[in-house]
């Protein structure tokens, strides 16, 4: 009887995250800001343009807090990358939104350390209940870790 109670339990739970669940893609422009205050890396300029896009997952947790977990490909010069950062979001009003958290990252060309982990703060706004603008800042720890600033569009499935 406890495992049946606990299948329906488990369901009933699975029914209302799912329900409640929102799907999305955004994608935009960076702007990478780099910091290299050692030594001759080549010709790479102190700010470059780039691009990038990916996929949200929107988890309503309680009371105007979200978490937001996003999986993001980016390209800047020749240098490409998977973002995945793991937002807590908080609804400071009913179109806007802070963003802070984490945010994994995978180099795909970046000399010989391809993982980093680094800082995100990022503000929503929603112009409809499907279209967003966003607009993130990534902060780099270490030294030849770029700072980026992201401005694009996101579209709720």
């Amino acid at each position: 009887m406890k495992s049946i109670l606990s299948v329906l339990i488990f369901c009933f739970l699975s029914n209302f995250i799912i329900a409640q669940t929102e799907f999305g893609v955004k994608g935009g422009l960076n702007f990478t800001f780099f910091k290299v205050n050692e030594g001759d890396f080549g010709t790479n300029p102190d700010t470059e343009i780039g691009y990038y896009g990916g996929v949200f997952v929107d988890f309503p947790i309680d009371n105007g807090f979200h978490i937001q977990p996003e999986v993001l490909y980016k390209g800047i010069g020749d240098f490409r990358f998977i973002n995945a950062p793991i937002y807590l979001k908080y609804d400071i009003y009913n179109s806007v939104h802070i963003l802070v958290g984490p945010s994994l990252n995978y180099f795909f060309d970046f000399f010989s350390n391809k993982f980093k982990v680094r800082a995100d703060l990022s503000l929503d706004y929603d112009f409809t209940s499907k279209v967003s603008m966003h607009m993130k800042y990534t902060i780099g720890f270490e030294e030849l870790s770029p700072n980026v600033l992201f401005l694009g569009l996101g579209y709720r499935i």
